[in-house]
């Protein structure tokens, strides 16, 4: 059986990680209030090398674009966490048989590192990025080629996210059985997941329970 999670804020929490990054890279190079304040707004639901041009640009700024994209790739990776009972749930859903794959939209790089700062990448069987083919959950290619990724296919799959649109949505079009991990607003007229939890291990228990 397949499940497919999605990484921010669903396995980990990214907001955390975003604040603490922005900080330090703010620090490091001595960035004053204008230039945190962008960072926080530009970056804020993602982030990728381009926008590091469009800092240096915006600003003139001497420092070089992709040395600070690599500065923020190592800062917001060092920052990240997961929960242990997250990896350790992982790790029994596995046992029991499970193969676990991450959708994640985001820069392939950064997801990486963060999976791997985490220890997530040890519980995992494989990862497909939005930046590997320069697409973006809702769209099904993504969750196909994490599926494939696992050396799996959609059929009889799970999807566990936090997004109404993009992973819950997403996920149903693409004929996998969802578990939302609620905290905002669910959309008006967006069809409701199979299940509904709380937190990430809500939902690993469900899942557990359905091969106990």
């Amino acid at each position: 059986m397949l499940v497919l999670f999605d990484l921010d804020n669903t396995l980990v929490n990214r907001g955390i990680a975003f604040a603490e990054a922005v900080n330090a890279l703010s620090n490091d190079h001595g960035y004053g209030l204008d230039i945190r304040n962008w960072l926080d707004t530009e970056l804020a639901d993602r982030a990728n090398p381009q926008d590091f041009q469009r800092l240096v640009a915006h600003f003139g700024l001497r420092d070089d674009p992709g040395g600070l994209w690599n500065e923020y790739v190592h800062r917001i990776a060092a920052a990240v966490t997961c929960r242990p009972n997250v990896l350790e749930g992982l790790a029994r859903l596995r046992a029991t048989g499970w193969t676990i794959g991450i959708a994640t939209n985001g820069a392939a790089d950064i997801q990486r590192a963060k999976l791997a700062a985490t220890g997530l990448a040890d519980h995992v069987d494989g990862v497909a990025a939005s930046g590997d083919l320069e697409i973006r959950k809702p769209d099904r290619k993504l969750f196909e080629l994490a599926a494939h990724r696992c050396g799996s296919d959609l059929t009889n799959g799970w999807m566990v996210g936090d997004n109404p649109a993009g992973d819950i949505g997403g996920g149903r079009a693409a004929g996998l059985r969802t578990i939302w991990l609620r905290g905002r607003s669910w959309p008006n007229g967006l069809p409701l997941p199979d299940h509904t939890v709380d937190t990430a291990t809500a939902a690993i228990n469900y899942l557990l329970n359905k091969t106990e």
